[in-house]
C-alpha cells in the first residue's frame, strides 16, 4: 500500500522529483483522512495549517458568495488541495466539499518542517513545485478571467469584477 502512495505522490506536480525516501518519510509522518459524502475537509474561512492528497473519491472546490456556495473546480483522485494555506498561513480561501466517500493524506506545515529538518534540498524542491502549481492556477484563473472581461460590456465588467 505504501509503494502505491509513493507512486501516486510522484506523479503529482508537487512532489515531482521527490525521492521515495523523503516520500516515505513523509507518509510515516502524515495521517490518511476519511470523509463521506456531502462531508468537508474545510471551510472557507477555517483557519489552517495543511495540505491534502486525494486518494480516493472525488471532491469539490466552493467558493461562498451572498450565502451560496459557487463550484471552482472538481477534485480527482491524486489531486491535492489546501497548500496555498500551507504557503501563506493564512484562512481557508474556498471550501472542500466530498462528492463521494474520499480518503485523503494529510499534510501539515509541521510536516513539511520535519522533511526540512532531514533534507533541506527536497524541502526546497516540495516548497518550489508547490509555488509552481499555485502560479499554474493563477496563470489559469488571469486567462479565464481575461477571457470573460472581453466578452462583457465595460459598465457592467466594473459591477461584476467589482473593479475600480
Amino acid at each position: 500500500m505504501q509503494e502505491a502512495r509513493i507512486e501516486l505522490l510522484q506523479l503529482m506536480p508537487v512532489f515531482g522529483g521527490i525521492r521515495a525516501d523523503i516520500l516515505q518519510f513523509l507518509l510515516d509522518l502524515c495521517p490518511i483522512v476519511s470523509v463521506p459524502t456531502n462531508e468537508f475537509f474545510f471551510r472557507e474561512r477555517d483557519q489552517a495549517d495543511s495540505m491534502f492528497v486525494l486518494e480516493a473519491g472525488k471532491a469539490s472546490v466552493l467558493k461562498s458568495w451572498r450565502g451560496h456556495d459557487y463550484l471552482l473546480r472538481n477534485l480527482k483522485v491524486g489531486d491535492c488541495f489546501g497548500e496555498v494555506a500551507v504557503m501563506d498561513l493564512c484562512p481557508r480561501s474556498a471550501s472542500v466539499r466530498a462528492i463521494e466517500d474520499c480518503t485523503a493524506l494529510r499534510i501539515s506545515a509541521a510536516n513539511l518542517h520535519q522533511v526540512y529538518a532531514r533534507d533541506l534540498k527536497q524541502f526546497t524542491l516540495i516548497q518550489m513545485n508547490m509555488g509552481r502549481e499555485v502560479c499554474r492556477r493563477l496563470r489559469n484563473s488571469d486567462n479565464w478571467l481575461f477571457s470573460v472581461r472581453m466578452e462583457i460590456p465595460e459598465a457592467n465588467v466594473k459591477h461584476v469584477f467589482l473593479a475600480d
